[in-house]
Order: structure tokens, then sequence, then C-alpha cells
């Protein structure tokens, strides 16, 4: 594929902005760690929620979408779809918790919420393994993409692509910090939806496609259309739809969809100026993530399906791309090699920008917790703001090389998908319950933490045939959530003056902390009782699911010709909206 002067120049003006965006913010983000890591808690929640939905655009997210929809139908997305009620939870329940903790990260919240030395080595432990292993496996994973793509449009070597496709990221997230990222991402996401429909666009016009009642009508995508499961085939409605929405949201830990937030959806919300807006901006989140993103995305996958139907057409097609990486997610790369040019440079340069916005979140996000929560908790105390600034700079970017070399050693996304879900199984039940059971402890989670590792490694390389993922998912969330209750009742409780520091502090609502509040009263001591109404939060969190569910179900009847069903569907989703508008006062 042949890029013209026209495109070079797009994707050359695209670089500009981004770097020029990190220059200019260079000297704010090194005033302090804060202002390095939270941009001083002072971002508005539109700019936040629109950062958080860029993270999770990524080039591998397309990638992963097509590799469901070519191999289990649109109705295989609900494998991810379930996660909106995790994010709505998050929205309504949790979001205000993390900004009242007043947390630099959330790793921070270990030593917040549990007591001694448990606490402390959870702490680095926790950095450690997410901030570099588990963050530079996800950056492969994305950089696994940005590789596909640039092998299939561009004829790029593999090293070559990640050269680079990580060089530009890495400077200007070294330079700017979040604040650099945040402003980035609004430029970067309005970039990526626009190549994502252009896409969709000129893939429909496709020759072979015939437009969108061409696909539609085609016997290569008649099977793959359905939005919900043929649950005649009972093993596929379990696996991709009963499963995720009855254990997986709740109880499984995945980047971008933790059960009551984490990660880089913690640090945005630790960002906002106050409690409402990290509120609004995990609402904006989930509401754009789910309703608004996926459809560009299936329509190319399905029109791959008609212009590539199986593996070796894309082989035969694409005869220069090493074997190894030549998967089902290569469909939609190989549908872009049909772009003219002009739209060719934007879409190219609207993947670079789903690239860069999530590769940078990743090593700010990752950089502060090898620097709020290893660095300055347990290397250098006393280390003055710009070294600990500094020291983020240089993480930044051993983090981007170490994720560029791991990347080489891929193969595609749908395979890392399911082994990062594996490993998070039976863990997210404590994410949710430790705000609100004062038992938990720090050993609570270090057991939920070591026993789903040593389940996942065993499904993967021991217990390899016989079973299938959804049946290796449901063993890993029972042996680790038997496994983490049983280890918090029998070791000892979290010292009882962190326990009321915590309750002072966040507020925590529910029966779970009475214990608490009873002994404080004995000893004079007067807790505040927890904020927010259950009934109500059930209420919000319920219209929330309905219009995000209703919108994006009824986005995709309206594409299939389904008029009635998407007109009440329609109404469904407005109906929520409005009632959760009125309700959200009351929250």
């Amino acid at each position: 594929m042949v890029l013209q002067s026209v495109d070079w120049a797009i994707i050359a003006s695209f670089f500009i902005i981004s770097l020029g965006v990190g220059l200019a913010v260079t000297r704010r983000a090194s005033a302090s760690m804060a202002e390095y890591f939270v941009s001083g808690r002072h971002m508005p929640w539109w700019l936040l929620g629109v950062s958080m939905v860029a993270t999770t655009f990524s080039t591998d997210t397309p990638n992963l979408v097509t590799d469901i929809v070519r191999t289990s139908g649109v109705a295989g997305n609900w494998v991810w779809w379930a996660f909106l009620l995790t994010g709505m939870l998050t929205v309504f329940v949790y979001a205000r918790l993390w900004r009242r903790s007043g947390v630099l990260t959330d790793i921070e919240f270990y030593e917040l919420r549990y007591s001694g030395r448990a606490a402390a080595f959870l702490r680095g432990f926790r950095a450690v393994y997410l901030g570099v292993f588990l963050n530079v496996l996800i950056m492969a994973l994305v950089t696994l993409a940005a590789i596909k793509i640039g092998g299939v449009l561009l004829g790029l070597r593999p090293i070559h692509a990640v050269v680079w496709a990580g060089g530009v990221t890495v400077l200007y997230s070294m330079l700017g910090g979040l604040t650099g990222v945040l402003l980035t991402d609004l430029f970067q996401f309005t970039m990526a939806m626009i190549g994502a429909v252009a896409a969709a666009y000129y893939a429909l016009k496709h020759p072979s496609v015939g437009g969108l009642a061409g696909l539609l009508t085609h016997p290569q995508v008649q099977g793959k259309l359905s939005l919900l499961p043929d649950f005649g085939d009972l093993t596929t409605a379990v696996s991709v739809f009963i499963i995720p929405l009855t254990i997986q949201w709740w109880s499984v830990w995945y980047p971008g969809a933790e059960p009551g937030g984490g990660g880089y959806i913690a640090q945005r919300m630790l960002a906002a100026k106050n409690e409402q807006h990290a509120l609004g901006a995990t609402l904006l989140f989930n509401v754009a993530h789910y309703a608004l993103r996926p459809w560009p995305w299936i329509i190319v996958a399905l029109c791959s399906l008609v212009v590539f139907p199986d593996l070796a057409a894309l082989r035969k097609a694409f005869p220069s791309v090493e074997e190894q990486v030549l998967k089902h997610d290569l469909g939609y790369p190989a549908m872009l090699t049909f772009l003219p040019r002009g739209w060719l440079g934007l879409v190219v340069a609207s993947l670079i920008a789903a690239y860069m916005s999530t590769i940078s979140t990743h090593l700010n996000w990752g950089s502060s917790y090898v620097v709020n929560d290893v660095y300055k908790r347990f290397v250098r105390p006393g280390a003055s703001e710009r070294e600990l600034v500094w020291c983020g700079r240089i993480t930044t970017l051993v983090l981007m090389v170490l994720a560029c070399w791991s990347s080489l050693y891929m193969e595609h996304a749908k395979q890392m998908f399911d082994v990062m879900v594996l490993v998070g199984a039976g863990t997210g039940l404590l994410f949710l319950l430790r705000w609100f059971w004062w038992r938990i402890n720090a050993w609570s989670e270090l057991a939920a933490m070591i026993i789903s590792f040593v389940v996942a490694l065993m499904m993967q390389f021991v217990v390899k045939e016989g079973l299938q993922e959804w049946q290796k998912l449901v063993i890993g969330v029972g042996i680790t959530t038997a496994g983490w209750v049983l280890v918090t009742l029998v070791t000892p409780p979290t010292a009882e003056e962190v326990l009321r520091r915590f309750v002072g502090l966040v507020e925590p609502g529910g029966p779970g902390w009475r214990a608490v509040r009873v002994r404080a009263a004995a000893d004079g001591q007067v807790l505040p009782e927890g904020r927010g109404r259950l009934p109500v939060t059930l209420v919000c969190i319920t219209c929330g699911c309905a219009a995000v569910y209703g919108a994006l179900a009824a986005t995709g009847y309206f594409l299939y010709g389904q008029v009635i069903t998407a007109s009440v569907l329609s109404v469904v989703a407005v109906g929520a909206a409005i009632a959760l508008m009125v309700m959200w006062k009351r929250v």
C-alpha cells in the first residue's frame, strides 16, 4: 500500500499537533508529582470522560472486535458489552468514594484501607505487578495491533512499526504528564471516531460488499448478524452471553472495566475537580464506550468476511505479513487498504491517534505506580518534587521500550484478552466489597491475587483440553472467591484506628461498617454515616444500563432495516435517559 503526498501530510500534521500539546504543557507538568500524575486535581468531567473513552479506543480494539465478529458473530461482543454493568456500578457508587479518598493512585488506597506490613507489601507488589508487568503486557498487545496495521497498510517490518509507533508517543507522554495526555486524547478521540466512520463507509462501498443492503443479504455474514446468540446452541449462548452477564461482570478484573473502578479509570476520577465531576466523567465514558463506538467497527468486520472470508484469503492477499500475526483480527486493517488517497491518510492518522491515546495513558498510569508507590514510598521517601517528576519521565521511557520489545513475540488480540480475563477471575467481588465490609484486609487481597494467578496458569498450561473458556472462568471464580473469603475470616482484621480513619474520610455506607461505628461510639467517637440512598442508586444503575443497551441495540436494528424493533428500543433508551436525568440530583 502506497500513501500519496496528501496522506503523508495529514499524518505529519497529526504528529506535529500531538507533540505541540506535550511541549505546551511541559512546564506545568513539571511543577509537582500531583500535577504530573493527576493534573493538580482540577480537571472537568467532559475532558476526563473523553480521555477515558479515548484510552479504551486503541488500535487493538477494532482488531479485537473484528476477531470476535469473524469467529463468533456480532453477539460474541457480549463478552465485553457485559462490563457495562460494572461501569454503571462505578458511576453511581464508587466514583464519589474514589474522589473522597484523596489518594494519588489507586494503589495508594491499600495503605489507606489496610494496615501493617502486609498492606505495605501489597502496595509495593501490586505497583510493580500492575504498573510494570501487566501494564507492559497490555501496551504490547496494543503495539501488536500497530504492527499488523503497519505491515498491511505501509509494508513495515515489525521492528520498524514499533519504533515509529512508540517514538512520538513516549516523547509527548514524558513531557506533558497527565495534562498533556488529556488534551491530546481530546484531539485524538475526534480523529479516531472520524477515521472509524470513514473506514466503515468505504468498506461498504467495496464492489464485493455492495453497500449495506448487499452486506446484510450476503450468505457469508447472514449467520453473524444477530445481536443475541442462538440459544439453541447452548454452549455458545452460555460462553458469550449468560456467563458474561451473570458472573463475569462482577467477578473479573479487566483493565478499564475493573469492578469498583481502578487503574487509569481511577486516575481520571482522582484528577476530577470534585465528586460530581468524577461521577459525570465515568458516566460519559460508559455511554460513549458502549453506545457510540462499536458499530463502525462491527460494519468493517462484517465486510471483511465478504472480502476475506477466511485466513487463506488473508494470507493470499498479504503474503508479506509474517505468519505469526496472520489471524482473524487482521481483517480490520486489511479492509483499510481499499481507502482512497486523502482518506487513507486520515484513517491511518486516526489509528495512530487510537494507539497514542491508549499508550500515553498506560505510560503515565504505570509510571505513577512506580514513582508514587515504589520509589517515593520505599526507595526515596524524601525525594523532591523535581526528582519525582524526572523519575516519572525515565520510567515512562523504560516502560515503552519493554512494551515494544514484548509486542514482537505476540500473535493475536483475542488470545491475550482471554488470558487477562482468566488471570483476574474471582478478584472482582473483593474489589467491590472492600469499600463496604470492614473485615476485608490486606491478606484478603494478597490471597485473591495469588490464587487467581495460580488457577489461571493451571487452566492455560495444565488443563489445556476438556474445558471451554467459560468453564475455566467459572472454576477460577469459584476457587478464588472461596479462597480469599476463607483467608479473610482466619487472618487478623485491619487495625482499628485505620478502619476509623477510613470511615471518617470516605464515608462509606451499608451495614458492613456498623461494627466499626458501634465500637467507635463506645469510645466516645462519632463516625459519619454513609452518604447515598440504595434504592435511588439502584434505579440510576438500571436506567443507565437500559439507556446504553437500548441505544446500542437500536442503532444495530436501524442498520439492519428493522425499523419497528429499532424504534421501540429507541423509546426505551430515551425514556431511561430522561428518568436518569430526573434522578440525577438525588444520587
